[in-house]
Formats: structure tokens, C-alpha cells, sequence
């Protein structure tokens, strides 16, 4: 087999003849992002749905940072109120789940404009190190959970600093 046949277009007389669409990078590459655009987006030859359950999934943003002693974990969960949240650990594994519920009405006049939101919301993050379940403390303020995970003493000591060399 000759490297020639490997290349995705024909040499005629030393002409190079023009690609075809099925071997062309480009025209595979336009494909596939139209693929997955209409995978996300669905059919938007209708008026746009700003309220569209597809557009509206609620997802907590998480930070994370560990020290040597303790796991603190702070979720932005604007909307959800305290009885509606629960923070379960099982298994090295952290799991907040909500349901937020957004509700607005207004009235001018004779008219009144009501607009309802609501979406459940599940998040798991896996803990690298062991934590003491029984002393896991979590607040809620304004919107900002706040969980702190004491490590257990064995996770505490598995911690090894490795020299580095040059």
C-alpha cells in the first residue's frame, strides 16, 4: 500500500481532484457539532421557552477544600429553603438534595402575572479520605450551605510529604 492511499482525496494527472464530502475533516467536523447542537437543543423552529424544563435544571454550585485536620464543603443554593434541603454521608460519599421553589405573582389592574419555578436537585461528591460521620457539622445562612467533615486520626496520619529533588 502506498502512502497515496492513505491521503482522503485522488491525485489525477497530478491535479489534486476535489475532496469528498464523506472523507472531508471539515465537512465530518460541521456534522457532528450540528449532531450534538440538535442532541442539546432540540427543535427550535418554535418561539423560544425561556421556562423550558430543559433550560431551567438547577444545579448547586460546590467549592471544596481539605486540610490536614477537616473536609469543608460550601454549596450556593439560592432559592431553597432549610426544610427543603438534606445532607446525607454514606459510604465516602457527600450528598446534598433540595427542591427549589421560586414563586412570583403580580398585579397591575386588572391584570395578574404569575410565573412558578420548581425543580428537585441532587449532588454526590465522593470524599477521598475518611471522615468522622458523627462529628460532621453543617450550617445554613442566606442561601450558603456550609458543611465541615472532621477526618478521622488515621486519615490525619496517612498524610506523607515526599521530598523533591533536582
Amino acid at each position: 500500500m502506498a502512502i497515496k492511499d492513505l491521503v482522503p482525496w485522488k491525485r489525477t494527472n497530478g491535479d489534486l481532484a476535489v475532496r469528498r464530502p464523506e472523507m472531508d475533516p471539515f465537512s465530518q467536523l460541521h456534522r457532528e457539532i450540528d449532531r450534538v447542537s440538535n442532541n442539546l437543543l432540540g427543535d427550535w423552529t418554535g418561539p423560544m421557552n425561556l421556562f423550558d424544563p430543559r433550560l431551567s435544571n438547577f444545579m448547586p454550585e460546590i467549592d471544596m477544600t481539605e486540610t490536614a485536620k477537616e473536609i469543608r464543603v460550601t454549596a450556593e443554593l439560592p432559592g431553597v429553603e432549610e426544610k427543603d434541603l438534606e445532607v446525607s454521608l454514606m459510604n465516602g460519599a457527600l450528598t446534598i438534595k433540595g427542591e427549589k421553589r421560586d414563586e412570583h405573582e403580580e398585579e397591575k389592574g386588572d391584570a395578574c402575572y404569575c410565573e412558578r419555578q420548581y425543580g428537585a436537585f441532587e449532588r454526590t461528591v465522593l470524599l477521598l479520605a475518611e471522615v468522622g460521620a458523627d462529628k460532621v457539622k453543617a450550617s445554613f445562612k442566606k442561601g450558603v450551605l456550609k458543611i465541615v467533615l472532621p477526618k478521622t486520626r488515621e486519615a490525619q496520619s496517612n498524610r506523607r510529604v515526599v521530598p523533591v529533588q533536582s
